[in-house]
């Protein structure tokens, strides 16, 4: 969901009842799913993501996931099958109906035809795609709630093959319930990946569901090579610029920790970001002093939280001023791109298309490298 990831970003965030772009439950295993060892894992189509695989032996296909709430690693399996079974951890493919509840699964399913599976989603507004949207508009969408307090009632009148949630952490009633009433439900964690392209390999986990693995290895691999491309032409980048990213909330700043999913970014686009060397996946809190300290001469301030001008910087909290990329006029946001009911599309496309995020990062910072390139999801703050 939208809020979800920018969550993930910046922890101390208030609104945070969607995801992500909303946004971001524990499924008992004895009601649900199997547990499964992976240590034997045979055929995986898996490259970089760590929370999923797939695995094909003989004429049965396994789904397994392995890391979809913070805080637990419980594995699960489910056996993908082409007719109906009654237990619980069989799922008939290809799927027909489906309900997902992040916007980060929406491009998946658009970019393999299999849109028009869509019946339900939770705070449908957030949704940015004009491809999707249409399908809202004609009513072929249900709207069923904000995603942590979905309607069940209207959910299960739609009777859809399966639900893809998402969760940020376990015991959920919700999608308790709705398993309970037959429906299945797995769970997607491409929140979780700490790389873009281990993010933006969870097509393949849609492609397994929809029985079209190839044409979701064909897209993956096209994605993967233009992000391998774009990493390429970034190392031409000699200049190494400085870069400052996050805002403050409540006196706090949450800056990306080093081995986050944003620093990963900065690191293949071949910028010096500040606190690159620092622990962890998440995010760091410090005061703005302890940014100002290391930060103020940064030549770069990206994602500025949501922040769409200069004035409204300025009116949050005067001490940006201090900031030379503020004075410099070097402040990019993704509050300029949204659709057309005001969701974010960093959040809704960005994690599919990976290889955007970073030639973003290098037209940014060395437009030469990239001359007849167009920003997709940043923007300069005037």
């Amino acid at each position: 969901m939208e809020l979800l990831s920018n969550l993930l970003f910046n922890l101390s965030k208030k609104n945070i009842t969607f995801f992500i772009f909303s946004c971001f439950l524990f499924i008992h295993c004895k009601k649900t799913v199997s547990p499964t060892s992976t240590d034997n894992i045979k055929n995986s189509a898996i490259k970089y993501a760590k929370g999923f695989n797939i695995i094909k032996e003989g004429n049965q296909k396994k789904l397994i996931i392995k890391k979809v709430f913070q805080g637990t690693s419980h594995s699960f399996t489910f056996l993908l099958n082409h007719q109906n079974s009654n237990k619980k951890n069989n799922i008939k493919i290809p799927i027909e109906k489906v309900v997902v509840t992040s916007t980060t699964h929406i491009p998946m399913l658009e970019l393999l035809n299999v849109e028009e599976s869509l019946i339900g989603f939770p705070h449908t507004r957030y949704i940015s795609s004009k491809k999707t949207r249409v399908n809202i508009d004609r009513g072929k969408i249900m709207d069923l709630g904000m995603e942590q307090d979905i309607n069940v009632e209207k959910l299960l009148d739609l009777q859809p093959d399966l639900v893809v949630g998402f969760s940020i952490y376990a015991n959920n009633k919700i999608y308790e319930n709705i398993e309970k009433s037959g429906i299945p439900v797995i769970f997607n964690g491409d929140w979780l990946e700490e790389t873009p392209l281990g993010r933006a390999e969870w097509i393949k986990f849609f492609g397994a569901l929809y029985n079209k693995e190839k044409q979701a290895d064909s897209i993956f691999s096209s994605i993967e090579k233009e992000y391998l491309k774009a990493k390429k032409i970034a190392k031409r980048n000699t200049n190494s610029p400085t870069v400052l990213s996050g805002s403050m909330f409540k006196d706090v700043w949450n800056v990306p920790a080093g081995e986050s999913y944003y620093a990963s970014f900065f690191k293949d686009a071949y910028l010096n970001y500040l606190w690159k060397d620092t622990k962890g996946s998440g995010s760091i809190p410090l005061s703005f002093e302890q940014v100002l300290e290391k930060a103020k001469h940064a030549d770069y301030w990206i994602k500025c939280g949501f922040f769409s001008s200069k004035e409204q910087i300025l009116n949050a909290s005067i001490h940006y001023q201090e900031l030379n990329a503020l004075k410099n006029d070097q402040v990019y946001t993704i509050t300029h791109k949204k659709g057309a009911t005001g969701g974010h599309l960093f959040f809704e496309l960005s994690t599919v298309r990976p290889d955007l995020v970073l030639k973003d990062l290098i037209k940014i910072t060395q437009p030469d490298l990239l001359p007849a390139y167009e920003l997709s999801f940043f923007s300069k703050v005037n």
